[in-house]
């Protein structure tokens, strides 16, 4: 075979669903980002259309360039003109974690926007070097985190933060809500398809943005287009400033890359299951590079290697999407275009896709695993709730920054006197703090010893019990900063268990035994 004959096209048809599926999706992420920024937190456009949006783009155009470079080099590696580039995009549940578990109680404690959009840079940075980092370590974390663990925490986060927001954008507006959530529904949980192969829905999105102008929802608003160019010595002075301010969320921001980077590892694998053998390692090094860079200019959101390789190539898509959406993304980010799209996309319509993204991370963290590992996944899935109704009490109350305070066991709560109010009120708040602060690493714990429990293997869940311990001492979960806790009650819980498990462990084959088979259900 001529190997030079062989190579991949720069474009081909299956290109055009490509680029739609980036585009369209990317773009609601962006939408829910600005919506987020200016709409809730009261961020002032020169931030977020001056810095915020172009950083967002500069790294996923830059992914989308380097992803497209990976599948050029695989097609003359193997000699085969059928690549397709991996996708790139925003990471939709990083994105939620990022905003309203870090850049959300930043605003509200700082009052500051422009602090406040220091420190989420350079959280972003951070979380680049994560990534980075994970290329060296992440094979070593997925054989020793049962899977589980990993994918009930990341359902957790996908149904609390993403479907719960999702639903109730649609029935804030059900007029428009409801019929494009149906027209979505039937094509991307009953397969149906319109005439040409049109997805359903792209023709919710698209019909959903025409409807909701009819109905006088949304308006046409050119005025912001503009040349938004981010002036990277500007920005970069900001995020040195922010790498102060964002320490005490640390416990939060490591755990959302770890799960980035895992995220890219799946996917990736995904990628080369359907026949295109990517280097994970690369793709993690690309990730994480592109996500600083991102940080640099301004930007936010950590980049992610996408779900849908597989789905892009049955539809013959190659390489030349990624690059025609990377230009996409950093053109509409350069010159404001996304001051048009946030004037006219209502919130029900945008609401659609995440939504879809929050289900789908629920029915595939069962459907990958055991059956006899479904309760793991359920246990890994609560300390999301406890993150998000801490997020939503503070900042409905107006307390946060004011009546809370760091107490004796390094965690952030509230005064004993308002606590008592919330409890005299009926709200569910004992614990809640505490679960919160390092709610995704408190999960992967949970599901983890969850798992090995099931599997008859207790003297790893010793083990685990151990590194809770660790992360609790050193203030990682279950406490507002890093810090030193030795003899925090949590610290001393995750420690107890590890002793007792490694007593019970030792009796397995005398005076403590186990069925090998035993259904919980």
């Amino acid at each position: 075979m001529n190997k030079e004959k062989a190579l991949v096209p720069f474009f081909r048809r299956g290109d055009i669903g490509g680029v739609s599926y980036a585009v369209t999706n990317n773009i609601v992420n962006y939408l829910i980002v600005i919506a987020t920024l200016t709409g809730v937190l009261g961020w002032p456009d020169d931030i977020v259309f001056g810095f915020v949006v172009p950083g967002m783009s500069i790294g996923l155009m830059l992914g989308c360039f380097y992803y497209a470079w990976m599948g050029y080099k695989l097609s003359k590696k193997e000699g085969r003109a059928d690549v397709t580039a991996l996708p790139s995009g925003v990471s939709t549940p990083a994105m939620f974690v990022i905003l309203y578990g870090v850049v959300m109680p930043l605003s509200y404690a700082l009052e500051d926007p422009k602090l406040a959009w220091s420190a989420a840079m350079a959280a972003c940075f951070i979380g680049g070097f994560v990534e980075f980092f994970g290329g060296f370590i992440g094979p070593w974390m997925k054989k020793r985190i049962p899977r589980a663990a990993l994918l009930g925490t990341v359902a957790g986060i996908g149904f609390i933060w993403m479907a719960t927001q999702g639903v109730f954008d649609i029935l804030s507006d059900p007029m428009v809500g409801l019929p494009v959530l149906f027209i979505a529904v039937v094509g991307v949980f009953g397969g149906y398809l319109f005439p040409k192969k049109i997805p359903p829905l792209v023709v919710a999105i698209v019909g959903g943005i025409i409807y909701a102008f009819c109905l006088g929802r949304t308006t046409v608003d050119f005025s912001r287009i503009g040349f938004y160019c981010p002036n990277p010595a500007t920005s970069i002075q900001y995020l040195i400033n922010g790498f102060a301010v964002v320490v005490p969320y640390l416990t939060i921001i490591i755990p959302v890359e770890i799960y980035n980077f895992i995220e890219t590892m799946d996917n990736v694998e995904a990628s080369n299951a359907a026949g295109d053998n990517y280097n994970v390692r690369e793709a993690q090094f690309a990730d994480g590079i592109c996500t600083m860079i991102s940080a640099l200019f301004g930007g936010i959101i950590p980049n992610t290697v996408w779900l849908g390789h597989a789905g892009l190539k049955k539809a013959n898509a190659g390489i030349g999407y990624s690059i025609v959406s990377g230009v996409v993304f950093g053109i509409a980010g350069i010159f404001g275009l996304f001051t048009f799209l946030n004037s006219i996309v209502p919130p029900a319509v945008c609401a659609i896709t995440f939504l879809w993204c929050a289900v789908v991370m629920v029915a595939q963290a069962f459907d990958v695993c055991e059956k006899k590992h479904y309760a793991a996944v359920g246990i890994a899935m609560v300390p999301s709730v406890a993150d998000y109704l801490y997020t939503q009490v503070t900042g409905a109350a107006g307390l946060a920054g004011h009546y809370t305070e760091v107490l004796s066991t390094g965690i952030n709560d509230f005064t004993a006197d308002v606590s008592q109010q919330l409890l005299d009120a009926g709200v569910m708040w004992n614990g809640v703090a505490a679960t919160k602060a390092g709610a995704i690493l408190i999960g992967i714990l949970l599901g983890t010893m969850t798992v090995f429990v099931i599997d008859k293997k207790l003297d790893k869940v010793a083990v685990t019990g151990v590194a809770g311990y660790v992360l609790a001492a050193l203030g990682f979960i279950h406490s507002a900063a890093l810090g030193l806790y030795p003899l925090s009650p949590y610290a001393l819980g995750y420690l107890s268990i590890a002793v007792l498990a490694f007593i019970l462990h030792l009796g397995r084959d005398s005076w403590f035994k186990g069925p090998d088979k035993f259904d919980y259900i």
